[in-house]
């Protein structure tokens, strides 16, 4: 079977119908954040909370003030919506697809660390990179998750979709495949996330089960330039095709 891993984004949908379950690798280490994360939002204290949601007016913190364990929950691949997610267009996927997703993809969460697409989160506010009280997010999950990770990997294929921030989240131990683009000879920064959006999309559309499979795929506006392979890590570079 082939996981994905993938990034969350800043961006995030309001609302929710899902009931409450049990999460990935769930445990008490993750409560411990959450519980981390309520105290500050709930605490009146304007400047930790502009401190944590990345904010410099208190008045663009006030739809983020709220008791987390009581909101509104969606699934993870639902929930955000930045640049990878407009183009996965998840919404537009059948069923099929959809369930692909949910069930294939894991998703790094600055708040709630490693999640399945279909793990079910409420609509938080972290800025990439900053500690949520006395926890450091990518610190805490590589030590609290990581052996989890490697049981649940264990037996998979793995593309590697995550910007290079959420690589600190957990490192992989087994051979697996990343991606870069190119567009004119340069590599692409910020609109590689576009592009990790239409691949994840693509491997969904086609229910992709393993590397072999995805070696074969087409995905439209990209044209494989190179690959190369070092240690464990398959790189493969792709060409952006101007339509």
């Amino acid at each position: 079977m082939l996981k994905i891993l993938f990034s969350p984004a800043e961006g995030k949908k309001t609302g929710g119908k899902e009931s409450k379950k049990e999460l990935f690798a769930s445990s008490g280490a993750r409560e411990s954040i959450l519980n981390e994360y309520n105290t500050i939002v709930n605490s009146a204290n304007e400047d930790a909370i502009k401190e944590l949601f990345g904010f410099k007016k208190f008045s663009d913190c006030k739809p983020y003030i709220d008791d987390i364990f009581n909101l509104p929950l969606m699934c993870a691949i639902e929930r955000y919506n930045g640049v990878a997610y407009e183009y996965l267009n998840f919404n537009s996927l059948d069923s099929g697809q959809k369930e692909y997703l949910k069930s294939n993809t894991i998703i790094f969460s600055n708040l709630y660390g490693p999640l399945l697409g279909g793990d079910i989160i409420a609509n938080y506010k972290v800025k990439q990179g900053n500690n949520i009280g006395k926890f450091i997010p990518d610190k805490f999950y590589k030590e609290r998750f990581s052996y989890q990770l490697d049981l649940y990997l264990n037996s998979c294929d793995i593309l590697d979709l995550r910007a290079g921030y959420y690589e600190k989240f957990y490192e992989i131990k087994k051979p697996h495949t990343t991606l870069k683009f190119l567009k004119d000879e340069k590599v692409v920064s910020h609109w590689a996330k576009a592009y990790r959006g239409l691949v994840l999309r693509a491997v969904a559309q086609k229910g992709i089960n393993s590397m072999k499979e995805f070696m074969t795929l087409e995905i439209e506006g990209l044209s494989i330039k190179e690959i190369k392979v070092v240690k464990n890590k398959t790189e493969i570079v792709y060409t952006i095709i101007d339509s």
